[in-house]
């Protein structure tokens, strides 16, 4: 085992965004993992509480960050619909990072370095698991806290 910090982690910056917020959480740290399901063991919930968080491109400098539950993906036609637009589309890594500050799988919307808007799926309740900024780092927080916070825009997006 090394002393070298993990470069991807920032989740700190995630932490002190969840504490400027005044958002209720928990920090989990567990180390890298190769599936969402293994997260989700190693985090001690079930993968449904395991909220995903993409960034996706609705137009050139318009993103808006997508959570779903662990066990759904979501729907590109719904999400096209709620949005109005005709094309969303995945950016590639190097533009998820430089939009968000942060690398794939550690994204999340507390200490983006944009606070883009962000749409949650209906069905995200209860106490969840959103991405801590950093391999294997989780917040546990309240889902409807967490939208209140955000202002998330709540909405069957999932399938």
């Amino acid at each position: 085992m090394t002393d070298t910090p993990d470069p991807s982690d920032n989740s700190a910056r995630a932490i002190a965004a969840a504490e400027a917020l005044g958002l209720a959480h928990t920090v989990t740290r567990h180390g890298r993992v190769r599936s969402l399901e293994e997260a989700a063991a190693a985090r001690g919930i079930a993968p449904r509480a395991l909220v995903k968080t993409l960034v996706v491109r609705v137009r050139e400098g318009d993103y808006r960050f997508v959570m779903v539950p662990g066990d759904r993906e979501f729907s590109w036609p719904k999400l096209r619909a709620l949005l109005g637009v005709n094309r969303v589309s995945m950016p590639d890594a190097d533009t998820a990072q430089a939009v968000t500050g942060f690398e794939r799988g550690t994204i999340t919307p507390l200490g983006s370095t944009t606070a883009w808007p962000v749409v949650m799926d209906a069905g995200i309740s209860g106490e969840i698991s959103v991405g801590g900024g950093g391999h294997g780092v989780g917040l546990t927080v309240d889902a409807d806290a967490l939208a209140d916070v955000l202002g998330a825009q709540r909405a069957d997006i999932s399938v």
